[in-house]
C-alpha cells in the first residue's frame, strides 16, 4: 500500500506523521519527495548510505554547425533559448528538458547533454527502508528527482511518500502512483485554508484520503469545522503535547520513543488501511 502524506503549507507535520507511520510498521519504505528541504532523515538517521547522481538532458549546442534559423528558438515555450546577434544561448535554468529543440533543428547543430541537478540518497533505519531526494540549491523544479523516487519504490509492502508542502506540480508527481492520500492540518483559518487547496487537489486526481488534524488544542478547529461542512473524514486527532514536541524537537522518533506514541500512530496506520482493501 502507497500512503501519500500532504499538507497545504509547510510546518504541519507532516514529516512527523509520514516518519512515525513507517516506523509503526513493522517493515515500510520512507521516501522523502519534500526535495528542496527533506528533513525525515534527521529522525530516522539512515544507516549505511548510498548515494547516486540525478540528471536532466539539456541542449548543447555546436556554434559552427548553427546558422540561426531561429527555429529552436521560436520553439521553446519556456524561452530557454535565445539569438543574440545570431549565436545561440541557452539558458540551462529554465530548460524543461523536452529535446523538441535537438529533434526540430535541421543543421544538426544541438546535441544532447546530462546536467546533474541533485541526487538521491538511500539506507536503512532499523526496518525502514529511507529514500530522500535532495535538490541542489538554485535548481527550479524538484520533478525530475520525485520521478527517480517513485521509480524505485517497490510493488510491495507498505510505502509512505513524504510529500512536499502545498499543491504544485512537484505534490501532483508526489500523489500520482499512491493508493491514499493523508492531509495534514492545523487548526487556525490559515490551516483551514491550506486543507482546501489538498482537499481540491486528491478530489481532481479522484483519490481516496482522510484527514488527520494536528496539534489540536480545546476550542475551536476551523480546519475540523471545514471537515464537517465537506463531509471529510477525520481519521486522528493529535494532541498539542509537549512531550510529543520535545521528541520532535531532539530529532527522534516518537514511535520509538513512548508506547503511548507507538499506539498512536499504530491505530492510525490500521485505519487507513481499512479505508483501502489489499
Amino acid at each position: 500500500m502507497r500512503i501519500a502524506v500532504l499538507s497545504g503549507k509547510g510546518g504541519t507535520g507532516k514529516t512527523l506523521v509520514s516518519v512515525n507511520l513507517a516506523c509503526a510498521a513493522e517493515k515500510a519504505t520512507y521516501i522523502d519527495c519534500d526535495v528542496e528541504a527533506p528533513n525525515g532523515h534527521l529522525f530516522l538517521k539512515p544507516q549505511n548510505l548510498k548515494t547516486q547522481p540525478v540528471s536532466v538532458i539539456v541542449p548543447q549546442v555546436d556554434s559552427s554547425k548553427c546558422t540561426a534559423c531561429r527555429r529552436c528558438v521560436d520553439f521553446c515555450r519556456y524561452n530557454a533559448l535565445a539569438l543574440l546577434k545570431e549565436k545561440l544561448l541557452i539558458f540551462y535554468e529554465v530548460c524543461h528538458s523536452c529535446q523538441g529543440c535537438i529533434l526540430l533543428c535541421p543543421e544538426k547543430a544541438l546535441c544532447k547533454m546530462p546536467r546533474p541537478i541533485g541526487v538521491i540518497e538511500s539506507g536503512m533505519s532499523g526496518g525502514v527502508t529511507a529514500l530522500t531526494g535532495r535538490l541542489n540549491t538554485g535548481e527550479v523544479s524538484g520533478v525530475p528527482i520525485i520521478k527517480e523516487l517513485m521509480a524505485l519504490m517497490p510493488d510491495q509492502g507498505l510505502t509512505v511518500i513524504d510529500c512536499p508542502p502545498g499543491s504544485a506540480c512537484s505534490v501532483m508527481e508526489s500523489i500520482r502512483k499512491a493508493d491514499f492520500c493523508l492531509l495534514v492540518a492545523e487548526p487556525t483559518l490559515f490551516g483551514a485554508h491550506n486543507l482546501k487547496m489538498v482537499y481540491e487537489l486528491v478530489t481532481l486526481f479522484k483519490k481516496p484520503f482522510g484527514v488527520v488534524l494536528n496539534k489540536c488544542l480545546p476550542g475551536e478547529n476551523p480546519s475540523a469545522q471545514f471537515c464537517s461542512e465537506k463531509g471529510l473524514n477525520i481519521l486522528a486527532k493529535i494532541p498539542y503535547d509537549p512531550e510529543l514536541g520535545q521528541i520532535n524537537a531532539d530529532g527522534l522518533v516518537a514511535t520509538r520513543e513512548s508506547k503511548a506514541f507507538f499506539n498512536l500512530f499504530g491505530n492510525l496506520l490500521r485505519r487507513i488501511q481499512g479505508e483501502v482493501p489489499f
